[in-house]
Order: C-alpha cells, then structure tokens, then sequence
C-alpha cells in the first residue's frame, strides 16, 4: 500500500489523541452532578440493581454514568468531529463541490467518486435524507452544465463503519436512488487495500490502549453517588428540589 495511505492511519491515530480523546475526557468530568442527566426514576434504580445488585447510590451512579461515557458521549463526539475528520485525516480526497465531502478514484471500478461521508449506519435522520438527496441533485445539475461525466453509481453516501445489514431504514431509502458504501467495502474502495478498514480501526485501538480512565471513572461516579444520597433524603429532598430544578428533574422521589 502507497505511503499516501499509511499515512492516513497515521494522521487518524493523531486526530483521536488531539481531538477525540481530549473531548471524551472533558465530557466525562461533567458528569458528577445529576442535572446533566435525564433521570427516569421508573427505571434508573432497577437498571442500578440490574448492573450491580443493590440501588445504593454508587449503583445508581454507575448505571448513570457507564452508558454516558461509553456510549453517548463519545459516539457524539466522534459525530461532532466527523467533518474536521475528513478536512484533516483525508485532506488529500478533499472535494471543491458544493456539498460533497470528498471526492476519489474507486479503487473497484476506476471512477471518480463524489461522496459524502456518514460516520455510522445509525447516525442520519429524515432531514438528513433530504439534504443528503438535494446535494447530489446539485451535482447533477452541475455535471450537466458542464459536460462532466458523471454516472448514477458515482454519487455515493460512504459509512466510515458497520456493515450492510447495519443500515437503518433512512440509510436504505438513500439506497434506492444513491449507493450506500458502509464499512470495509468504502475504505477498500478509497484505498485499494482490502484489509484497510482493519488496520485502521487497530489502529484507533491503539491509541485507546494509551489512555487509562479508571480513576477518573472512580472519582466522577462517587461524586455523583454523594449528590444521589443527598437526593435521596428525605430530610434534604424538599430544599435540593427548590435549588436544583423546579420540576423535579435532578433529584430522585423517595
């Protein structure tokens, strides 16, 4: 495989150190209070006992926070950073189109591609089908205005990740007007290199590798179990419910 692509490994490895990691942390340390939550109180002390056995407060803090930072929280924040992603890991694919986030060779069939880029087969909704299907529109109104060769199969969506039977339902709707490249498939195509998708998701694994946040783990969690024991009683129920939050949100019912 060309440098060009090696590099690209390189480069993305860089942007989770500077750009992702730093987030994900951040928006980990916000995590101590109990306003940054949408509590359910039907539900947070059963997933609590579910998680560890017991609804003490630790429990419930547990089940509050491990979703958040596992989940939630960084998955948006890679949504979030999706666009500096392609402006700076693959600057060298970078389109002048209006509305094309990249523009490349297909390594399968040997056109160029005008694509825009998706992070996983989950992340678009309704409006984004419309806005996906008005860029491509323009495209075509361009191609025609200037004699550009441009097919139907070279006006594609690509899908950093996942597979085919992934893809939600607006993701197929796309599908039957534009392809929908999602996974091991778009990054062989971008690079050539069938094994491209696993190397770089190896990679981004190394640099997780480089991080431990066991005990700010540790310390978020108790500081949130101290502010769910202090909702928790009684004594101080009425006062934290005028401070916090008017309609209850933030504090747990005894």
């Amino acid at each position: 495989m060309s440098d060009n692509y090696d590099e690209i490994i390189k480069k993305a490895k860089d942007f989770f150190r500077k750009e992702i990691a730093p987030s994900h942390i951040a928006n980990t340390k916000k995590l101590t209070k109990l306003k940054e939550f949408n509590l359910n109180p039907f539900l947070d002390k059963y997933k609590a006992s579910f998680l560890t056995g017991n609804d003490n407060p630790k429990s419930i803090a547990k089940a509050l926070v491990y979703p958040r930072v596992l989940g939630t929280s960084i998955n948006t924040t890679f949504g979030n950073k999706l666009q500096k992603f392609c402006s700076e890991v693959l600057e060298g694919f970078a389109s002048t189109t209006s509305g094309i986030d990249i523009e490349f060779i297909d390594k399968v069939d040997g056109r160029r591609k005008y694509c825009q880029i998706k992070a996983g087969p989950n992340t678009i909704n309704k409006d984004d089908v419309e806005t996906i299907n008005g860029h491509f529109a323009g495209v075509k109104n361009l191609a025609r205005t200037n004699n550009l060769n441009v097919g139907f199969n070279d006006l594609i969506v690509g899908v950093f990740y996942g597979a085919p039977e992934d893809l939600s339902g607006h993701y197929k709707k796309i599908a039957k007007e534009y392809p929908v490249i999602i996974g091991a498939e778009f990054w062989y195509r971008l690079t050539g290199d069938q094994d491209f998708y696993q190397r770089l998701t190896n990679a981004i694994g190394d640099v997780a590798s480089e991080y431990d946040s066991s005990e700010l783990m540790d310390k978020v969690i108790n500081s949130l179990a101290k502010e769910i024991e202090k909702s928790l009683d009684p004594k101080q129920q009425l006062d934290i419910e005028v401070r916090e939050v008017a309609d209850g949100k933030g504090t747990y019912d005894v």
